[in-house]
């Protein structure tokens, strides 16, 4: 599997995000083969719950795994600090970012600290936060302001 398929992966959990209301952004955990060990979506405003964002709710989906260095995150946009908290704390060995344009997030922490950072830029991702954040800036402020502080 390439990256931008392991990507789409992460698109579509984003979509489905957006489609049940909340903020789109999507993820998934590969392993170094590339087979899917997770999936899902931040669900903070579906949930009414602060920690879920869908890096997080891909790693609890993955279930608990004997080693993540060799694991790979893919998420549709740059991981704020607790995601990237997580992704270093389990010493995931690779993120691959669908865009930072919109938010910057951990990025440059996660590369200082040996994790492989791989930013596809990708137009959906960036098109898609983009809508999103003229269409919600309620929702998009609320939730930067949070993961911020």
């Amino acid at each position: 599997m390439d990256h931008k398929q392991m990507l789409e992966i992460a698109i579509q959990e984003a979509r489905a995000g957006l489609e049940e209301g909340g903020i789109p952004v999507g993820a998934a955990l590969f392993d170094a083969k590339g087979n899917l060990l997770g999936r899902g979506h931040n669900r903070r405003v579906q949930n009414d719950d602060p920690s879920v964002h869908g890096e997080t709710d891909a790693f609890r989906n993955a279930g608990r795994q004997k080693n993540y260095r060799d694991k790979i995150m893919v998420t549709t946009l740059a991981p704020c600090w607790y995601c990237s908290g997580l992704i270093r704390q389990f010493n995931i060995g690779t993120v691959i970012v669908g865009e930072s344009v919109n938010f910057p997030g951990g990025l440059d922490w996660l590369r200082e600290n040996g994790i492989k950072v791989i930013d596809l830029q990708s137009k959906d991702c960036i098109d898609m936060m983009a809508q999103f954040i003229e269409q919600r800036p309620e929702l998009w402020n609320e939730d930067i302001g949070e993961v911020s502080e």
